[in-house]
């Protein structure tokens, strides 16, 4: 066999390599931590801790960065990265994106940790901004779902119970029965920090910087771009029509 014959043999073998997103999708890239329940329960403090969130945050900003996304969501160990419809990073390509997108994610949680840490990843895609403010609205729910078994959970855990009494005590009980259950020992759920309940934002925002201007004499304006950093988004209503809103702005 030639050896251009051979080689193109064994790259027909690599079968998903030409699947991209289809042009025009919207698409989401979410990565989440592998194995961290035991990787914080180890290292951070229970049910949140500040400095665990802001090490994702700072790895959503990496993320966020490197895919030229519109807009990176963070709650728990997982982010969701927004890319534009006419976006043609690595040429729109599934295994790149999934591959790259866990790989950058990792690699900017543990240079920001100092430890190593591992991220799996997968590709979502939406017809229309419709589509995107379901997805993130979706993930906003689970945030607010997780955080509060999280602070029921790790409430009893810290009460003396064991994991399987706190397990066994939360199953089958609504959202008011967990409410209930805090309030008897004297947490108020809705006044627990925002950004455990809903999550954190990234998106970008212009800005004027003033400068000067030695050739002309004179003081000047420059518009430049920076990630802004949200930890009190709203809910619901207002968080869709915020998204909505974000989505539809110029990239």
């Amino acid at each position: 066999m030639h050896g251009e014959e051979f080689e193109a043999g064994q790259r027909a073998r690599e079968w998903f390599h030409s699947m991209t997103v289809p042009p025009g999708a919207w698409t989401i890239l979410r990565v989440d931590g592998r194995s961290f329940s035991r990787f914080t329960e180890q290292r951070y403090d229970k049910p949140f801790d500040l400095r665990f969130s802001q090490l994702m945050t700072e790895t959503a900003r990496a993320l966020l960065i490197e895919f030229g996304g519109r807009y990176a969501y963070t709650e728990s160990d997982e982010i969701s990265v927004l890319l534009d419809p006419e976006s043609q990073i690595f040429g729109r390509g599934v295994e790149k994106l999934v591959s790259l997108s866990a790989s950058v994610t990792a690699a900017a949680f543990t240079h920001a940790a100092g430890e190593p840490a591992h991220f799996d990843s997968r590709v979502w895609i939406g017809t229309g901004p419709a589509d995107v403010i379901d997805y993130f609205s979706w993930r906003q729910a689970d945030a607010a779902r997780s955080a509060l078994n999280g602070w029921c959970y790790w409430t009893l855990r810290k009460d003396g119970r064991s994991r399987q009494e706190a397990t066994k005590a939360l199953e089958g009980a609504n959202a008011s029965a967990k409410n209930e259950l805090l309030f008897r020992y004297g947490v108020n759920f809705n006044e627990v920090p925002a950004w455990q309940r809903r999550g954190v934002g990234l998106w970008w925002e212009t800005y004027e910087r003033p400068g000067y201007d030695p050739v002309r004499a004179m003081t000047v304006t420059a518009t430049r771009r920076r990630v802004r950093e949200e930890r009190e988004l709203p809910m619901k209503e207002p968080y869709r029509e915020f998204l909505a809103g974000l989505i539809a702005r110029p990239s």
